[in-house]
């Protein structure tokens, strides 16, 4: 974490060592990855829908095409915490199991967002 000045009296608080976990399950699913995240300690989550295609999609009536909804969570993390983060939504998720989802991590160069002073000094006194 660095801070970056831009403005006299506005300070930017710049997150460097965090990533972002998507995950992409069936519409309705997304409350087991909530749980997931929450036992791995994650705090909060941007859920969306979204339409997929694939094999599934030839499965319908004479092989018109059936749409595919999604859920799609996305939840940034810091660095020590996406193992867990990533396993405790794998397996809340059931995502071993065929047809259940997809997760995946991608690292972040960096991320601004308001971060409490107390938890900065928290992050400050760890690092």
């Amino acid at each position: 974490m660095r801070r970056l000045s831009r403005w006299a009296d506005r300070e930017i608080t710049v997150l460097t060592d965090v990533a972002l976990i998507t995950c992409i399950v069936q519409k309705g699913l997304a409350g087991r990855h909530r749980q997931g995240r929450r036992e791995a300690g994650a705090q909060g989550a941007t859920v969306y829908y979204a339409r997929g295609s694939g094999i599934r999609e030839r499965l319908g009536l004479l092989g018109v095409a059936v749409d595919v909804e999604k859920e799609v969570i996305n939840i940034v993390v810091a660095s020590d915490q996406v193992d867990r983060v990533f396993e405790r939504m794998v397996l809340a998720g059931h995502l071993d199991t065929p047809g259940m989802g997809f997760i995946y991590v991608t690292p972040l160069e960096k991320a601004a967002t308001y971060v409490p002073a107390e938890l900065q000094e928290r992050l400050r006194a760890r690092a």
